[in-house]
C-alpha cells in the first residue's frame, strides 16, 4: 500500500513535518556532503555500489527547486554518478526518482552488472534477499566513492 493513501500522514509529510528523509539528512551519517545533497550508503542495499542522494532542504519535486539549486542538484548527480561507476566498474547505472513512498526529493543510483538478477530489466529492490556484499566490500567500495569524489571536487 502507498503512504499517500494515508491522507493525513501524506500532508503532514509534504509539508515536511516529521519527513523522514529529512530526519535522515539531519541524524545519520552521510557517506558524502555535496554541494545541495548527502550521499547516503549502507551495508544492507540491494545491489552493490548502491546509493541514493537526498536533497538538504524538504522539496518534494524538480519544479520547485530555484534555478541555481537545480543546477547544482544536476552537478551532485554527475559527480556521485562518476564516483559510483568507477568505483564499481558496474556496467550501467540506473537513476530513480520516485517520491511516491515519503515525499522529499531523492535519487536512487543502482549500479548494473553482467549477470545480475534484474539483467535484462528492471531493479526490483523488494525481491533481493540477503546481504549483496561479502567481507569488506561495501567498506571497500564506499571508501573508493568517497575518494573519487574528493579526488574530482568541483
Amino acid at each position: 500500500m502507498s503512504t499517500w493513501r494515508d491522507a493525513d500522514l501524506w500532508a503532514k509529510w509534504v509539508r515536511g513535518e516529521d519527513c523522514p528523509i529529512c530526519r535522515s539528512v539531519s541524524t545519520d551519517a552521510a557517506t558524502a556532503e555535496l554541494e545541495v545533497s548527502r550521499l547516503m550508503m549502507s551495508e544492507d542495499a540491494p545491489m552493490p555500489g548502491y546509493a541514493w542522494l537526498a536533497f538538504r532542504r524538504h522539496v518534494i519535486e524538480l519544479h520547485e527547486l530555484k534555478e541555481t539549486e537545480g543546477a547544482a542538484f544536476m552537478r551532485d548527480v554527475r559527480r556521485i554518478s562518476r564516483a559510483i561507476a568507477v568505483a564499481t566498474g558496474a556496467v550501467k547505472l540506473n537513476y530513480e526518482i520516485h517520491g511516491n513512498t515519503v515525499p522529499h526529493l531523492h535519487l536512487h543510483v543502482f549500479p548494473r552488472y553482467r549477470g545480475d538478477p534484474f539483467e535484462g530489466g528492471p531493479i526490483s529492490p523488494q525481491t533481493v534477499k540477503g546481504p549483496v556484499y561479502g567481507p569488506g566490500e561495501f567498506d571497500a567500495i564506499r571508501e573508493r566513492v568517497v575518494q573519487e569524489l574528493a579526488q574530482r571536487a568541483v
